[in-house]
């Protein structure tokens, strides 16, 4: 069941007991994960790739033996999405179970609003979903590191493979949040540096369904191609009425993060679509082999964008860890910094200037593949992280 299970008998306990010995019974006892998230409400889709991988990765981690020695325990709390629920959250987990590491959050505006309360609650947040730019450069704190892709980072390795095709004119939709401004800023400056351009833009709230008006202002713009930063049930909807209006046919239609949380419901509508990857099974690495595959075994899928970033997130963490031989923030923080690792996207490295994790760009493209019920994503091109990742404590590419 998701939530905090409550042990009233022992709580009162070991809140009966001086702090010192408090914290050598916490010590000894299960490492406690926190992870509020959105396990209902617009972003439900996500944040169940999050709670699903969190509970394959303890069960893997338990079997052989714990994390130092301590079994892993992740205790899940519903933000819905809602920035202020997750503070509230965060918080309860903090003063209340004594919780020090924050993993899964969900909406960049989450993220946000957690940060700068990391050094007062002496807690650690490990990013693994969060696109905004913003986390890593103007409103980074020490406390926190981004172990998945950022928006701009998506957006570069786009905007590289683009360097070469015949359109100059494009339009950007996206979800009128913090990760799709940022992902749309990005992307027009990067056009700007490969001498193409942005026509306009346009931002749909999050949770629109029906995408007829914005298509209308699209292709009255009449651009060459079009991008897009849209993700689960909004990507879905756009995609399916995107077909229905042929605008494939029109132009070509880009996306900053292509995930199969909206091209697989979207079925044949998908075919042809290419975008950045922050994570794809079809990543040919002997490591996402093996988590594929264990991945498959326990849920009889494929896993997702967000399965594979929160595996990563994990791993730095379990690197960390090790590297310090201890859970204690403190321990923790200073382990991140330069922390160098491989996982299922290959090799990363956590940078000391701003807790952005270097790590390689992808671009797929949405097509038939053999042995698919439906369409997949498969790798077309990928770039070194020396050209994906900005300048420390930036969201922008010189």
């Amino acid at each position: 069941m998701i939530g905090r299970r409550a042990a009233l008998g022992a709580g009162v306990a070991v809140l009966a007991a001086p702090a010192v010995l408090r914290r050598a019974r916490a010590q000894a006892g299960p490492l406690k994960l926190g992870v509020p998230t959105a396990i209902t409400g617009t972003w439900a889709a996500l944040g169940a790739q999050v709670v699903r991988t969190c509970r394959l990765w303890a069960k893997t981690v338990n079997a052989q033996g714990g994390l130092l020695g301590r079994q892993v325990e992740f205790l899940f709390e519903d933000t819905q999405g809602v920035p202020a629920n997750c503070l509230r959250k965060a918080q309860e987990m903090v003063e209340r179970d004594r919780v020090n590491i924050l993993l899964g959050l969900m909406a960049s505006s989450e993220a946000l609003a957690v940060m700068p309360k990391l050094a007062e609650w002496n807690a650690l947040f490990i990013s693994s979903v969060n696109g905004a730019g913003s986390i890593t450069a103007e409103h980074w704190v020490p406390n926190a590191v981004r172990a998945n892709i950022s928006g701009p980072m998506g957006a570069r390795a786009l905007a590289l493979h683009l360097r070469d095709s015949p359109q100059t004119d494009y339009f950007c939709l996206s979800l009128d949040y913090a990760w799709g401004r940022s992902s749309v800023e990005t992307f027009e400056g990067l056009l700007r540096g490969i001498g193409k351009r942005s026509i306009g833009s346009v931002f749909a709230p999050v949770g629109t369904r029906d995408y007829s008006t914005y298509i209308a202002r699209i292709r009255q713009a009449n651009p060459q191609a079009l991008y897009i930063a849209l993700t689960g049930d909004d990507g879905t909807a756009f995609l399916r009425q995107a077909a229905q209006f042929r605008l494939f046919e029109r132009m070509p239609i880009v996306t900053e993060t292509v995930d199969m949380l909206f091209t697989r419901p979207a079925g044949e509508a998908a075919i042809g679509l290419v975008g950045g990857s922050r994570y794809s099974f079809a990543y040919d690495i002997p490591a996402n082999a093996a988590f594929v595959q264990r991945f498959r075994a326990e849920y009889n899928e494929l896993p997702d964008t967000y399965d594979g970033e929160q595996w990563q997130a994990l791993d730095v963490l379990m690197a960390a860890a090790r590297r310090a031989n201890s859970t204690e923030t403190a321990a923790l923080v200073a382990a991140m910094r330069d922390l160098e690792l491989s996982s299922v996207k290959g090799p990363l490295r956590i940078r000391a200037c701003d807790g952005q994790a270097e790590q390689q760009g992808f671009v797929v493209r949405v097509a038939r593949k053999e042995g698919f019920p439906h369409p997949v994503p498969e790798v077309i091109r990928t770039y070194p992280a020396a050209e994906v990742t900005p300048a420390c404590r930036s969201a922008t590419f010189a």
